[in-house]
């Protein structure tokens, strides 16, 4: 039994560290820990399942671009709804 499921729940401290691991920002031996600890706990395997989801549609989010279309017409509606003397 890992040490969140022993407490209930896992400590900031714990979160932080698997954010680091994910960014790949530990030593070789902190990322051991990690990974081990990650295969043995249930609670952080799925903390980081969701990270891994949040950060891969924030990715593809990043990387798309508009049409230009899209972009034209939505400076036009922009500016048609501007007040007369905010537009000079």
């Amino acid at each position: 039994m890992s040490d969140c499921e022993k407490l209930g729940n896992c400590s900031d401290s714990r979160i932080e560290r698997i954010y680091e691991y994910l960014d790949g920002a530990l030593s070789t031996e902190d990322f051991g820990e990690i990974k081990a600890h990650l295969a043995s706990c249930p609670e952080c395997a799925q903390q980081h399942d969701l990270e891994c989801v949040i950060r891969s549609v924030v990715k593809r989010s990043c990387s798309e671009v508009a049409p230009e279309n899209l972009k034209s017409s939505i400076l036009s509606r922009i500016h048609q709804l501007k007040p007369a003397d905010a537009q000079s």
